[in-house]
């Protein structure tokens, strides 16, 4: 029975195993005929084209196990398909089966990336050897380069904990990134691990053997951002006593990442959006541009739509950060890595503080995964860390409830100080009216005396409430304390 020549498919199979698929691609019918029966009879699928165009137009359609290739056709010869494949970086093996047995061609061929070159007419025989050791050594390939992926995973991903597939689809985001020089803009939740993805898309990509500076734009003070950012010259103002070099130009060559971009004010935003336009900075009191070559990965917690709606983020530069957007997911949409982070974070706690080995017992990790975790990753660390040094022998048990928050608070807000913070620092006086005062007058109250108890250091101050330090900043705005950043 005759080969339909129109009847192109992809993929069949037999006894439900897939058949490896063979393109090929001739102007003769009467080659066309004997190759598709010779490839078919070896239990191969075929599709076929009968131009350069046509057998183009299959390979961007769709992926080859291995292509059968004349040269001499019409529209497009072998030459220019074998120059679309490596153009296009199609790596599937060529075998050129054609009637010219020049020498020249077989050796253009060669450089061209073809897997053999073999001359009019062939034998059944030595066409399935050839074929059989192209697809063997395609295999060895695609192994080699799998192994590949998987160390390179291993080696940028090292510092992110987990196997549940919404952390895996955000790691394959970064891998599609990384090799680009596109700006990044990361949205997620406090405490998702932000920094940590930034700094894969960096050591990752082309720049990795330059600088990676972060900075937490939260942290920074309005009036003293332009100069930290861009650096400033001796005598430009009252305590500049030596020139500084901005963060900016520490990255040269490099990554710059600014957390929590969305709590810079608008000035500092149109300053940012000139750089990253112009490829320049200018020194505060300097008279010269100086240019910059940096990749910027920025990063937020905020709902970036409802600042621009408010004016309290610029569109435009909206619009330039987010030349990639990554979404970072929540701690609760991806509570099948709650166990393993658990125990990494206890191990870790164990080989840091040289002490013997620590254990959770099965029903706290089913505590643990019950909870929202509104401060995620973060949170969840300093939950493991409280529960082993409060622990009673080796294992970490359900009765450290106290400390490792249980599925009844699942509802507590992302807002909310730990539920432990706020009953430690409530006010003492046994006649306050607790009905009528108000959960976030605990919040101020605890903010305050936290803040007292760490003689005014901010930095000891969140680590006593188990918060961020930009968490305890955006709250300290909340309730009014912002005297409290420069007391």
């Amino acid at each position: 029975m005759e080969t339909d020549l129109h009847n192109n498919y992809s993929v069949k199979k037999t006894n439900g195993i897939s058949k490896s698929v063979v393109l090929i691609a001739d102007d003769d019918r009467t080659s066309l005929r004997i190759l598709s029966h010779f490839v078919q009879k070896m239990g191969f699928a075929v599709v076929i084209a009968e131009d350069g165009e046509q057998c183009i137009q299959c390979t961007d359609e769709q992926i080859f196990d291995v292509i059968l290739l004349d040269i001499n056709m019409p529209k497009k010869d072998g030459f220019e398909v074998m120059q679309h494949l490596q153009a296009k970086k199609i790596s599937t093996p060529v075998i050129m089966v054609t009637a010219s047995n020049d020498v020249r061609y077989a050796v253009k061929c060669i450089k061209l990336g073809a897997f053999e070159y073999l001359t009019k007419p062939v034998t059944i025989e030595r066409l399935e050897i050839v074929m059989r050791n192209a697809l063997a050594e395609s295999s060895l390939k695609s192994q080699v380069k799998l192994l590949q992926k998987e160390l390179k995973n291993k080696e940028l991903f090292h510092n992110i904990i987990g196997k549940s597939s919404a952390i895996k689809q955000t790691m394959e985001q970064v891998r599609q990134v990384m090799d680009t020089d596109l700006n990044v803009l990361i949205i997620g939740e406090s405490g998702t691990g932000k920094e940590l993805f930034a700094q894969a898309i960096h050591y990752g990509s082309n720049r990795k053997k330059g600088p990676f500076v972060s900075i937490n734009c939260a942290a920074i003070s309005n009036n003293l951002a332009e100069s930290l950012l861009f650096g400033h010259v001796k005598g430009s103002f009252t305590g500049a006593n030596n020139d500084h070099t901005g963060f900016f130009e520490l990255a040269n060559n490099g990554t710059l990442f600014l957390d929590e971009i969305g709590d810079m004010n608008s000035d500092v935003q149109a300053k940012i959006l000139r750089v990253l336009q112009e490829r320049k900075i200018r020194k505060v009191g300097g008279r010269n541009e100086i240019k910059v070559n940096i990749r910027l990965i920025s990063a937020t917690n905020r709902d970036f739509a409802q600042a621009i709606k408010l004016n309290l983020f610029r569109e435009d530069l909206y619009y330039r950060l987010e030349e990639f957007l990554l979404f970072i997911p929540t701690l609760r949409d991806r509570a099948d890595d709650i166990p393993l982070l658990a125990k990494h974070f206890l191990d870790q706690f164990v080989r840091t503080n040289n002490i013997e080995p620590l254990q959770f017992e099965s029903e706290s990790l089913k505590v643990l995964a019950s909870y929202q975790w509104p401060g995620n990753i973060r949170e969840l660390k300093n939950a493991v860390q409280r529960a082993a040094v409060t622990r009673q022998g080796n294992i970490i048990e359900v009765r450290h409830s106290s400390l490792i928050p249980g599925s009844n608070q699942a509802t507590s807000p992302a807002t909310l100080l730990p539920e432990t913070v706020v009953e430690t620092f409530m006010p003492s006086d046994t006649n306050t009216n607790h009905t009528s005062y108000s959960l976030e007058e605990h919040e101020r109250d605890a903010i305050i005396k936290a803040y007292k108890a760490s003689h005014g250091n901010l930095t000891r101050t969140s680590r006593m409430l188990g918060i961020g330090r930009a968490t305890l900043y955006r709250k300290l705005s909340k309730f009014g304390l912002e005297y409290l950043k420069t007391g």
